[in-house]
């Protein structure tokens, strides 16, 4: 259900007597003309006029959280070459400075990491599907006929959905009122499973396309491309595009009969198909990775906006990127159910003659929940909610995954694999999803599985030689930093555990890491090395613990852990770079 204005008014009421500050953006003047005694009172952050004829409402890379959480978003996030110091290599200071948004509001909390820990306890949580839901609904009833679409990453990233295959998220978006999604972290489950969501579940409830995955045999798609929808009365194509990287990033057995790619081409031609069939308005919706998309958009042509996904950036309002055709709106929705994107079209003689676009953060502590939502939440973590809620340790430190180059839970799960395998090195993958934990707060099982819970999480314990690791450091080096983003895979560096290291992100491939050193001493390129890890995207793993196991093993033998040293690699070349704060 929406919340009126008195009810929200309520809650705002409520808010400031708990210490929120309220951003004068959302203060309303209450005030009759020519009384100039009266005083200004909170107004709706969440009432936004409508424009226009066509609307859209987007969300991405939730990862399975359906509660609210806690998300500290990055202080560092560095662009090189043509994307040093554009967006969304903005960080800290310099994303204020880049938007006007004032310090010390909400947009500054929900937007930046500055004061994280101290705006986390006045603000309060972020997300929750329940909700997310009295917010969707809301812009519903303000736009009538308008869509909601889902850029993926949805099904996976927490422990319920990990126990039931995914299904927990799959009710979560019809009950959520899902039109269209596309995929990235869907396919880790297998293309069985994939095939038998889509097939079933979502049949005639919510369309599934991806114009560049094909079969391996007869290189035919195999979901569609795009799907028209009309909002009132203008014919609006959203065209898939899931993550390009599926088999590099991720095992390559769950999907080995289907390949991915960016495949521009083939979405130009996409984009042609929609416009031949009576199109008049194309939506990319994109698990690329915002450089990814920003490049794409200057070479196609015909495509109106881009809602994106899969770096988790907030992006507080669209770049205009333009091309042969004309010019396309690029976004990026944030993660974890932080964020929902509304973007208003004014469609006129058949093409877009403006648009208004807000991201808006969602706080908990000013969205009733949904009871059906909140029902069915309910309903699905009733099972687990036993072993998720136990306490396993408290930490002085806020935890948090976020980063190029690790993040103080990261450290954790390193430690943790260093000392539980016995090693003197640990890597752990630069993945970007993972929610955060106040100081003080009781660290749970549920936290552990929100940083750990994949279908392929696996300990392992190799050998490998000080040659080995350093072209692995390299190989993922080159993923995040590559010049050209057609190149990029979108994570962050892999967390390293031990090993001290320089890194210069703007020397070429294979030349940016240097000076390895473990225990005081060089690394010797032909020695070797116990490395622990988890996460291989080989198909034949040896059998060992689960990575929460482990993690949670640690912590339930620490039961308090002080402040976290991160290990950290010394950077070259990155003096002024507004990516790093």
């Amino acid at each position: 259900m929406s919340l009126t204005r008195r009810e929200f008014m309520q809650m705002l009421a409520a808010a400031s007597v708990a210490g929120f500050s309220l951003n004068n953006a959302f203060a309303a003047d209450a005030s009759k003309e020519g009384d100039k005694t009266a005083v200004k009172t909170p107004g709706n952050p969440y009432e936004l006029p409508a424009f226009g004829n066509v609307s859209l409402m987007h969300y991405t890379d939730c990862h399975a959280q359906l509660l609210p959480i806690y998300f500290r978003e990055p202080n560092v996030n560095l662009g090189i070459g043509s994307m040093k110091g554009a967006v969304p290599h903005l960080v800290g200071e310099h994303f204020l400075k880049k938007y006007g948004i004032e310090a010390g509001t909400m947009d500054a909390h929900a937007f930046t990491y500055i004061d994280y820990v101290e705006a986390a306890k006045k603000y309060g949580k972020v997300g929750g599907f329940a909700h997310l839901k009295t917010l969707v609904d809301q812009v519903r009833a303000q736009r009538p006929g308008s869509l909601l679409l889902d850029g993926g990453d949805t099904w996976q990233g927490s422990w319920t959905s990990l126990k039931t295959n995914a299904q927990d998220m799959v009710d979560a978006q019809l009950a959520l009122g899902v039109d269209v999604m596309t995929p990235h972290w869907e396919m880790t489950f297998g293309a069985d499973r994939v095939k038998e969501i889509v097939e079933k579940d979502f049949a005639g409830k919510i369309d599934f396309v991806a114009q560049n995955v094909f079969s391996n045999d007869f290189d035919e798609r195999v979901f569609e491309p795009f799907v028209i929808k009309e909002i009132n009365g203008v014919p609006v194509a959203i065209i898939g595009q899931a993550f390009p990287y599926v088999p590099v990033a991720n095992p390559r057995h769950m999907v080995a009969d289907w390949s991915f790619g960016i495949r521009d081409s083939d979405m130009q031609q996409a984009v042609d198909d929609a416009r031949s069939k009576g199109a008049k308005v194309v939506i990319m919706l994109s698990h690329n990775g915002m450089d990814v998309d920003l490049k794409m958009a200057s070479k196609v042509t015909g495509i109106d906006a881009i809602m994106g996904g899969h770096t988790h950036d907030g992006v507080f309002q669209p770049v205009v990127v333009e091309n042969a055709g004309g010019k396309t709106l690029v976004t990026n929705a944030g993660s974890n159910g932080k964020f929902l994107g509304v973007l208003d079209l004014d469609v006129k003689d058949g093409k877009v003659a403006d648009f208004r676009y807000k991201l808006l953060p969602v706080f908990s502590n000013l969205l009733e929940a949904n009871k059906d939502m909140q029902a069915l939440i309910d309903k699905i973590r009733e099972p687990y909610k036993k072993e998720l809620a136990e306490e396993l340790a408290v930490c002085d430190d806020v935890l948090y995954r976020r980063g190029n180059f690790n993040g103080t839970f990261d450290q954790l799960i390193c430690d943790a694999l260093m000392q539980e395998l016995d090693a003197p090195m640990a890597f752990s993958p630069g993945f970007r999803w993972g929610t955060s934990v106040l100081p003080g707060q009781p660290i749970t099982f549920e936290h552990v599985a929100d940083q750990t819970a994949i279908t392929y999480g696996t300990v392992t314990r190799n050998e490998m030689t000080g040659e080995t690791i350093k072209t692995i450091l390299e190989d993922v080096a080159d993923n995040l930093f590559n010049e050209d983003p057609y190149y990029q895979q979108g994570g962050d560096m892999v967390r390293v555990g031990g090993l001290k290291f320089t890194f210069d992100p703007t020397a070429k491939m294979g030349e940016r890491v240097s000076d390895m050193m473990l225990d005081g001493k060089p690394l010797d390129a032909a020695k070797t090395y116990p490395v622990a890890g988890w996460a291989s995207v080989q198909e034949e793993v040896k059998p060992n613990k689960q990575i929460w196991e482990v993690v949670a093993d640690y912590l339930r033998d620490k039961k308090t852990i002080g402040k976290i040293e991160l290990n950290t690699p010394k950077l070259k070349n990155v003096d002024g770079n507004e990516g790093l704060a």
